[in-house]
Formats: C-alpha cells, sequence, structure tokens
C-alpha cells in the first residue's frame, strides 16, 4: 500500500506551493487507495513556531486535505513533531558513529567560513575538506576541552555514483565527489533535515516522497543515509517550480502567495484546489473543472510536467467564478457578510433583522465575482439615497429629451404600487412603456442610470426589487432636483 507524507517545517504560513504538494500527495494516496500522512519538520528551532504550525494546520482543514495519520489525528508511527523524536534519532546516530560511516566535527564557524571563502576564491563549489575526518580519541580530548562542541557529519563515500529515477523527472544523476562531508546532528544534539526526514520517512513506513523541485538537492544525502543504514529507499517525485506571470520565482511581487490570503480574500477551498491541481498537472481530455472527489479519481503522478507551472490569476479568478456562481447562496451571504461589514455597508444588528436582503443582494451581483471580497465593489449601488453618474456614458443617459417626464411617471406608477417584488417590476417597465411610449433601450437605461448612477449591472428587476418603493422614489427625486 502506497503512503505519502506532507512533512512542512512551522516557519511561517502555509505558502501556495506548498498547498499544491500537500495535495497532489493527498491525491495520490487517495487514488492509489493508500494513506496521507502529515508531519511536522521542526529541526529549526530558531524559526519553527507554534504559530506557524496551527496556521499550516488550519490552511490544510480549510482546502479539505484531510490526512489519515499525524499530527492531531494520531497513528502507531508517532510522535509526528520531529523535536519530539530525538530520542528515536540517537540510537541510528550512534550506528553511524560506531560504524565509521560518521564522525565529530569541531571546526568553528570561523574555520569554515574560511574554507567556504577559498573555496569561492578558486571557484570551486563550497564544501567541507573532511579536517575532521581522522580525528584521534586524544585529538577529540584536547578540542573538547577547549570548550568545542561536535557536530555529527556523515562521512560521504568517494565517487560513489547516485541514481534517482524520478517520477516526475526522469533519471537523475549525482556524484558524491560534488557533496562533501555534511552535518546530520548539530552541536545541540538536534539532528538536521536530512537526517530527521530520512529516519522519519523509513520509520513511517513512506513508499513514495513527493515534494517540490527546491528538495532535489536534499534527495542524494538522504539516500546516502538510506544506504548507509541499510534501509530501502522510497521512490520519489520532484513537483516543479510555480512561477509569476513574468516566469520568475512566485513571490510577493505576484500578488498573494499564503494560502490564508486567498481564504481571507474570499476564495473558495474547491475552487483552489480546482486550480492548484492544474498548475503542473494536466487531466486528459479539455475539462478543466473538477470537484475533490473527481480530482481522486482521475489524478495521476505520471501527468505530473517536469515543466515549471505558472501562476495565472486571471486563471484562478475565472475558476473560483464559477465556484462562485455554482455555490449554494447561504454559503456565499456567509462569506460576504464579513467584507460588507469590514467595509461599512452594513453592520451586525443590520444582518440580524435583514439577513433575506442581503442574500438577494448577494444573489444580484455574485455572477460578477471572482473572489466573494470583491463585493464591495458591485453592492454601493443598493446603499444611501444619492445617485453618483458613474461616468460620461451614464451622464449622456440622462440627458435625452424625454428623462424628465419618463422619470415622472416612473414615479407615478411607484406610487400607485404598494411594493416592488421581482414579478411585478418588469409589470412597471411595461405601463412606464404603455405611459410614455419609450421601449427598448430608450426605456431600460434611464431607468437604470436613474436609479443606480450607471449604464451596467445587475438585472435591472433585481435591482428594482432590491432597492425597494421608498427608495426608488427617493432617488427619483434625487436625480430630478440634482442631476437634470
Amino acid at each position: 500500500m502506497e503512503r505519502v507524507r506532507f512533512a512542512p517545517s512551522p516557519t511561517g504560513h502555509l505558502h501556495i506551493g506548498g498547498a499544491r504538494t500537500a495535495l497532489f500527495n493527498y491525491l495520490y494516496a487517495k487514488r492509489t487507495g493508500g494513506k496521507f500522512l502529515l508531519r511536522i519538520e521542526d529541526t529549526d528551532l530558531n524559526r519553527s513556531t507554534e504559530e506557524s504550525e496551527k496556521v499550516i494546520i488550519e490552511g490544510l482543514k480549510w482546502l479539505g486535505i484531510n490526512w489519515d495519520e499525524g499530527i492531531e489525528v494520531g497513528g502507531e508511527h508517532g510522535p509526528y513533531r520531529s523535536t519530539e523524536r530525538v530520542d528515536i534519532y540517537n540510537p541510528y546516530v550512534e550506528k553511524l558513529l560506531e560504524e565509521g560511516k560518521a564522525y565529530l566535527c569541531y571546526c568553528s564557524e570561523e574555520e569554515l567560513e574560511r574554507e567556504r571563502e577559498e573555496a569561492l576564491k578558486k571557484g570551486e563549489m563550497p564544501r567541507y575538506s573532511g579536517k575532521c575526518r581522522h580525528l584521534t580519541k586524544e585529538d577529540r580530548e584536547r578540542l573538547e576541552k577547549e570548550g568545542r562542541k561536535p557536530v555529527v557529519r556523515f562521512r560521504v563515500p568517494n565517487n560513489e555514483p547516485i541514481i534517482i529515477e524520478d517520477l516526475v523527472r526522469g533519471r537523475v544523476e549525482f556524484n558524491s565527489n560534488d557533496i562533501g562531508d555534511f552535518i546530520i546532528v548539530k552541536s545541540d544534539g538536534i539532528p538536521v533535515y536530512n537526517f530527521a526526514v530520512t529516519i522519519d520517512d523509513y520509520l513511517m513506513e513512506i513508499t513514495t516522497v513527493i515534494r517540490g523541485e527546491e528538495h532535489l538537492s536534499n534527495t542524494p544525502r538522504q539516500i546516502l543515509i538510506y544506504k548507509a543504514l541499510g534501509f530501502d529507499v522510497p521512490k520519489f517525485a520532484h513537483v516543479s517550480l510555480i512561477l509569476g506571470k513574468d516566469r520568475t520565482k512566485m513571490s510577493k511581487r505576484h500578488g498573494s502567495t499564503w494560502v490564508e490570503q486567498y481564504k481571507d480574500a474570499g476564495y473558495l477551498p474547491e475552487a483552489i484546489n480546482n486550480f492548484l491541481a492544474l498548475l503542473g498537472w494536466s487531466p486528459e481530455g479539455e475539462e478543466e473543472i473538477f470537484s475533490m472527489s473527481e480530482l481522486e479519481n482521475i489524478f495521476d503522478i505520471n501527468r505530473v510536467s517536469k515543466n515549471p507551472a505558472v501562476f495565472d490569476i486571471d486563471k484562478l479568478n475565472y475558476i473560483n467564478g464559477i465556484y462562485i456562481r455554482k455555490s449554494e447562496l447561504d454559503k456565499i451571504v456567509d462569506l460576504a457578510i464579513p467584507h460588507l461589514i469590514k467595509a461599512g455597508f452594513i453592520d451586525e444588528d443590520f444582518v440580524k433583522e435583514n439577513r433575506e436582503w442581503i442574500s438577494k443582494v448577494v444573489d444580484a451581483v455574485r455572477g460578477g465575482l471572482s473572489y466573494v471580497g470583491e463585493i464591495v465593489n458591485h453592492v454601493g449601488i443598493f446603499f444611501g439615497e444619492e445617485v453618483k453618474l458613474e461616468d460620461d456614458e451614464a451622464k449622456e443617459v440622462l440627458k435625452q429629451e424625454h428623462i424628465p417626464a419618463l422619470l415622472d411617471e416612473f414615479k407615478n406608477i411607484l406610487l400607485e404600487t404598494e411594493t416592488v417584488t421581482k414579478e411585478n417590476a418588469k409589470e412597471i417597465m411595461n405601463e412606464i412603456k404603455n405611459r410614455t411610449g419609450a421601449k427598448g433601450k430608450a426605456l431600460f437605461m434611464p431607468v437604470r442610470v436613474s436609479v443606480t448612477g450607471q449604464v451596467h449591472g445587475p438585472e435591472l428587476v433585481n435591482i428594482l426589487e432590491i432597492l425597494g418603493k421608498d427608495l426608488l422614489i427617493k432617488r427619483i427625486d434625487y436625480v430630478r432636483q440634482n442631476l437634470l
């Protein structure tokens, strides 16, 4: 049975690239009938925080990327934080030391920096010289008396080819001579990422490691550790980077990069998942809109491209717009209300008393939304007694000779009407037509502009119902007194 994992470092937010990695692992597990694990790699003590871990977990839950084993869920391979597994790692460190496959290194930061600078001056790739490889017991005792705390370095074998049959990138070859003896345990006794992740993946029986391309350089080190300990090496799949439209690595200048930013803006998790799945993976056929259950059934790791994926916000907005329109109205209303409150259109008390009216407003405008937070740019027409003409086109509409008489009749008809509904709004428009002779654009455009100030927008019958009799009359009066 396939077992995969997502093992983020809790040093920041859930990046959109990390979310895609988690999604690919989740979909691969579902497609193969396997298990998906969530593990926290918190070996970076200086940068790891509980808050970051919480943000990552909440982001995954919001996306609906649920794990079968790991943090909060539990399982037989726990604990699922690296810092809680130090006692588990230590016997493997001792084994490597005893077999001479690792050694204690007492080099200071200053010595290592000098080595690095000398290598760069020679145009060489910096790598550890192996200075402490052959220290005697006496050497170690002397260095420890000086107060030096050693790290543990892995003894990299000479001139050994390291071959990865990557499920995404194909055959990738490294040579051990290009690596240099690397640290596996820091001087504070905490194993570094490359060591901890290898032990964890082995003990948690991970069969396939699906992760970002940036980890490819770590893989040869991990393979060397696997082999040194006599572990079976899992399969690897390194997914391409996500680039901005300018084909540079995605960053803040390309827009939002964290999952929570999209959540806060009013994107739907199902739309984010749909979009992320298409970043570097291509389904068979032309269809691009897939539910999570559909993705679980069709995802194929062999159709993941090794070419970089371009994050196209326009495509995300298009997909999200589709999900907004097809979602239950109540769901969109719930998402819209905080944005409307923050923008000052409504408050909590208004929500309690006017939920049905708010729902009509949301329903009227959601067809034009790319994300729910955008609603604040579309609902101004439903608030206030004044009418502000949007542009010169709107101003030209109200300059037509028949406008004053048309608005007068419009007001008279409203005064004769008890309430305005979507159904009788059509009858009101027909009655204006009968009394004034205006029809088509000469009828509908002046009515729209006189009550909204805009020549485009939601369906007119929806606008008339939402504004209601009293506010419509007040707006007609405002236009007659101030804009004609």
